[in-house]
């Protein structure tokens, strides 16, 4: 919906998500995205998304601000399962299984026919991006908004509430994880009001 409002958006494939990488991987692939965008980027981060974008924003030149749109907003070395308080896997290099049942989870308030389109992409998510510390946490330095979706019951509110803490402007939607898929109009007017804050 942003690229019909007259947006530019570019979605970045991280190699992470199927394949035996890390969250450096992922980040040199947002930076070589960033590389191809001239002038002011903002840059939004979904879910896992937040990790390797929180490194790559570190190191770019052209990022105006930080949305992390029910993501996760690291410090230097935190990775995701510390953040949890779980411990790292015997296996680095091993893979984290697509949940058994994906569509409570990330897509409840999605109708039915775009939550399963949305299941069927899901892929087997490499343990080492969810076990890899960050070195660089590129909100420190760059302005970030945290937008905390109400109804996520992929990460809950109150640890959503914890990383918000850290943004330096909170917004809320009344919806899922994938708020893209759930409210889509919601979600876009959101997303292009925070973008037009930061340019101001």
């Amino acid at each position: 919906m942003l690229d019909a409002d007259g947006w530019t958006t570019s979605a970045v494939d991280l190699p992470s998500a199927g394949q035996p990488a890390g969250i450096h991987d992922d980040a040199r692939a947002v930076l070589e995205e960033l590389g191809r965008i001239e002038g002011p980027v903002v840059v939004v981060a979904h879910s896992y998304g937040g990790i390797p974008v929180t490194q790559a924003v570190a190191e770019a030149a052209n990022v105006s601000h930080v949305v992390y749109l029910t993501s996760f907003q690291l410090d230097v070395g935190e990775s995701l399962l510390s953040f949890h308080g779980a411990p790292v896997p015997p296996d680095p290099n091993g893979f984290e299984a697509v949940p058994d049942d994906p569509i409570p989870l990330f897509f409840g308030d999605t109708p039915r026919a775009a939550a399963e389109a949305a299941v069927a992409r899901l892929v087997p998510q490499s343990t080492r991006s969810f076990s890899e510390p960050l070195t660089r946490a590129g909100w420190h330095t760059i302005p970030s908004t945290y937008v905390i979706c109400e109804q996520d019951q992929a990460i809950p509110v109150a640890r959503q509430e914890v990383l918000a803490a850290r943004a330096g402007a909170v917004h809320r939607l009344a919806s899922d994880h994938s708020p893209f898929l759930s409210a889509p109009g919601e979600c876009a007017a959101l997303l292009a009001k925070i973008a037009l804050g930061s340019a101001g």
